[in-house]
């Protein structure tokens, strides 16, 4: 394909995830569903080009901006109470459905290659970073159950690709050592740590000196990058570097990073990852013609149909048996006196297993399969079954799911509520206005500022004690505000037409009214 088409071809991927994305809104399912329908449906039109997604760079591409982003948004308290939980699922979770769809496959296709069945069951064993974060965005959960699927689908793409690593090269060479691949397993693991480490804490130096707002930015947008290319760089794992950076630039962003710079930083960055997020499911569905084209054409895939229906199944199956069984353990552990231990309990095991949708690192993990590989074809049309089945299945019916069930939230709530954490801001800002407020002599300097701040005060103390009563109160009042930021936005536009006022008078004083526009929306919505 041609430098020029190729463009082309991104452009009109944009104009359809636009068309695609709004008939989901319209529909309310989860976009990551339809545009993963339409990149399929997209991939047999006729006259359309082709397209292979190359798998090295579809990992290098999109899963570090995708990861980063789900580590800077990671509560790091509750990351690291739910460690355990989540170790259970980015590890054990992912080497069992490894070795179940393993064992099932050989089962069913006995002259593959144990190792062969395995480096299937390591292809669709890891859920994915970016569907889950596609998915979860459309339902509301726990915090419990949200941290530990967004911890886990942080980490076990990491033991997936170590675990498919091994398995290549045991079917390729006949040879596996289990000791030395523990070995190898936490060198990655630790090294990868290590590499992220070093680069999130670099970023943080560079980020305080850094005095130009675009090069803050620009450096916010290329940690992930670098993070996961200098990890792989000295073999060890990207994805548990660019974790490491993303929590560390998370922890430190609030003290390096200028308020002007972040607001501007977050925009960017959720622009970019809307755009990266909803042109790999559909590139995914994209793809799906050359892989029917590799398997030998529509007609080849009726021999496999059994094959990817049970490793569908098993995938499915493995997640729930593995989730069942860690929380009966867990039960049984806090009857036996570990009162540390939590059970999750029914309704939070099942909302946990059915959200395992897979996605983008499934797929390019299939498409670096060798071609000497024994089982590359069924390989590679189970591991996009499993993604459309995964995401299409689950990722639509786990709102009706969570709806159902009611998952219960068994997170501890925090010491101090939003309303106690705004009052006990509030009160910081009017000591300093007391302290300055006054000259040496004692006489009053500000007395306008003084007073508001007084006032402001006062208001915050009723707002702790009765937060309901004093919203239900403020919601007229906000749409009087937006009403009238409205009619001063009318007023400065007549002023700008009418030729009145100049351009640079008018963008200033807009982004005046539209930062003030925005805080109180923010407000408003997020009392």
């Amino acid at each position: 394909m041609h430098a020029v088409e190729s463009f082309e071809l991104v452009l009109t991927l944009l104009a359809v995830v636009l068309a695609l994305h709004w008939l989901a809104l319209k529909l309310r399912w989860p976009p990551a569903t339809v545009l993963l329908i339409g990149g399929g449906g997209l991939a047999f039109v006729p006259g359309l080009p082709s397209f292979s997604l190359n798998p090295e760079l579809a990992l290098v591409l999109f899963l570090p901006p995708m990861l980063i982003g789900g580590a800077f948004y990671t509560p790091l308290v509750r990351f690291r109470r739910q460690l355990p939980g989540i170790l259970s699922l980015a590890v054990g979770a992912v080497v069992f459905t490894t070795l179940a769809v393993g064992v099932v496959t050989h089962w069913l296709m006995p002259q593959l290659p144990w190792a062969a069945c395995f480096a299937l069951g390591a292809i669709v064993s890891p859920p994915d970073a970016v569907s889950a974060g596609a998915v979860l965005k459309g339902v509301k959960l726990p915090r419990r159950l949200t941290t530990l699927l967004e911890g886990e689908s942080l980490l076990n793409d990491a033991t997936g690709l170590i675990l498919f690593r091994f398995a290549v090269a045991a079917t390729l060479t006949g040879a596996f050592d289990a000791g030395a691949a523990v070995m190898d397993f936490a060198v990655l693991a630790l090294g990868g740590a290590l590499v992220g480490a070093a680069v999130g804490m670099a970023w943080v130096v560079l980020a305080r000196r850094l005095k130009d707002r675009m090069l803050t930015i620009l450096t916010i947008i290329l940690l992930s990058w670098v993070a996961y290319l200098a990890a792989e760089a000295v073999h060890v794992s990207g994805v548990i570097a660019v974790v490491v950076a993303g929590l560390i630039q998370s922890w430190h962003q609030h003290t390096v990073i200028p308020a002007s710079v972040r607001l501007q930083a977050r925009s960017t960055n959720e622009t970019l990852n809307f755009v990266l997020e909803a042109l790999v499911f559909m590139l995914i569905g994209f793809s799906l013609r050359g892989v029917v084209d590799r398997a030998g054409g529509i007609e080849a895939l009726g021999p496999m149909a059994l094959v990817v229906l049970a490793v569908v199944v098993t995938v499915t199956a493995a997640r729930f048996v593995w989730i069942i069984g860690s929380d009966s353990l867990a039960a049984l552990a806090r009857r036996a006196g570990f009162r540390r231990v939590s059970p999750l309990g029914w309704r939070q095991g099942v909302t946990l297993g059915w959200a395992g949708m897979r996605g983008v690192v499934t797929l390019a993990i299939a498409l670096t399969l060798p071609l000497d590989m024994p089982g590359r074809d069924l390989m590679l049309v189970t591991a996009f079954a499993v993604i459309f089945a995964t995401v299409i299945v689950q990722g639509s019916s786990l709102g009706w799911l969570i709806r159902r069930i009611r998952p219960v939230d068994q997170e501890p709530p925090a010491a101090v509520a939003m309303a106690g954490a705004e009052f006990a801001i509030t009160r910081a800002r009017a000591a300093a206005v007391e302290a300055l407020a006054h000259g040496p002599d004692g006489e009053v300097l500000h007395p306008v500022m003084l007073e508001a701040s007084r006032k402001r005060l006062e208001f915050m103390e009723r707002y702790a004690a009765d937060t309901d009563t004093v919203m239900e109160g403020l919601q007229t009042s906000f749409d009087v505000m937006l009403e009238a930021h409205a009619a001063g936005r009318a007023e400065l536009i007549r002023l700008h037409r009418s030729g009145q006022i100049e351009d640079a008078v008018l963008h200033n004083l807009e982004r005046d009214l539209d930062v003030e526009e925005m805080g109180i929306i923010f407000q408003r919505d997020d009392p």
